[in-house]
């Protein structure tokens, strides 16, 4: 393996279009679908760590081990210093100790081979809690993670250690929040349940829900230089691979039983380029046409790559670029197949 980081600097950017019919993809605090405003109207707004979450849990779909993000770090590694031959007690407190080293009440995102590696030390301090030493477990922690086997999704989404900075992990992946590329209004669902061993007419129950309908613009960014620095070189086709098949099923999974929304990408721009991001604002609200904002989305959102790659010239570093949802021969696994090429060649 090369040394030198042949990614440096690249990155595949994907601009989706995607549209969902009655639907609360992601709620506020009061239960209603969230809203942002932009260039002065109200859109509807799914967050990105709404999205990101549920791209995470697909990508088990394709044959990838995900790493922990817990804050029950001490029963975990606990179990794991029982299993090899610590007593309740004794898995407790070296748990706890080995918990508070890295996180103290805060999610911590780590991998099952460092809580095996951890469990591993404990048993070579014969599992005395007193003897486990903070610095020893950081270098045993950056001695095991390899998230080309078990926990891509911490090189993909980072992690932040505040107590060991050492075992910081710069995320490769970039979400913009979704927003719709039109002025959007919440609307309110009545609804009644009836009771079916009631004697009297009328609704046992009352209550109403808020939803939208949107076109949503969607912006996510995956640097591959700090992707390859984050897996060591290795398995980054894998990676590509299972990050674009689980960015195209995912979906938000707020009130899929009552308003279920499962509508997949209608149409994507695709680059693989070097040089600053490029996000498309969708400032100005589209206004629908021929019997939608799918199609003036789409004139939007292309007009406004091409305008942009004129002008920044050879600054844009365009390498590759692809369009989905117009040429039905072209699936999301050519897609997947010509991103992997490029990999392959450059590697």
């Amino acid at each position: 393996m090369s040394t030198t980081n042949p990614f440096r600097n690249t990155r595949i950017e994907y601009h989706l279009l995607q549209s969902f019919p009655v639907t609360c993809l992601n709620r506020d605090d009061v239960g209603a679908p969230k809203t942002a405003i932009v260039g002065g109207n109200t859109r509807a707004r799914v967050s990105s760590q709404c999205w990101k979450r549920q791209v995470r849990l697909a990508m088990q779909d394709f044959d990838i081990k995900l790493g922990i993000r817990t804050k029950k770090v001490a029963e975990f590694v606990a179990k794991a210093c029982v299993e090899r031959g610590a007593t309740e007690e004794q898995g407790a407190d070296c748990g706890k100790v080995i918990s508070d080293a890295f996180s103290k009440d805060t999610l911590f995102f780590f991998s099952d081979s460092e809580a095996q590696a951890f469990a591993e030390y404990a048993l070579g301090k014969n599992f005395d809690s007193t003897a486990i030493k903070d610095t020893e477990l950081q270098k045993v922690a950056k001695k095991t993670l390899n998230p080309a086997i078990d926990g891509l999704d911490i090189a993909l989404f980072g992690r932040m250690v505040a107590q060991a900075s050492d075992l910081g992990i710069e995320a490769a992946a970039s979400f913009s929040h979704a927003i719709s590329t039109h002025k959007v209004s919440n609307e309110v669902e009545f609804f009644t349940a009836l009771d079916d061993l009631s004697e009297e007419q009328g609704s046992a129950h009352m209550g109403s829900l808020e939803f939208n309908s949107a076109t949503y613009y969607r912006y996510i960014s995956l640097d591959l230089g700090q992707l390859w620095i984050s897996l060591y070189g290795v398995e980054l086709e894998k990676a590509i691979e299972a990050f674009t098949k689980a960015l195209f099923i995912a979906v938000p999974s707020a009130r899929q039983t009552t308003q279920s929304g499962a509508s997949p990408w209608e149409f994507a721009k695709i680059f693989i380029r070097k040089g600053q991001r490029l996000q498309v604002p969708f400032e100005t609200a589209i206004k629908a046409k021929d019997g939608g904002y799918l199609q003036p989305s789409i004139i939007a959102l292309t007009e406004y790559l091409a305008k942009k790659e004129a002008l920044a010239g050879s600054l844009f570093g365009k390498q590759r670029d692809f369009t989905f949802g117009e040429d039905s021969s072209f699936s999301i696994d050519s897609l997947v197949g010509e991103l992997k090429k490029y990999v392959a060649e450059v590697q």
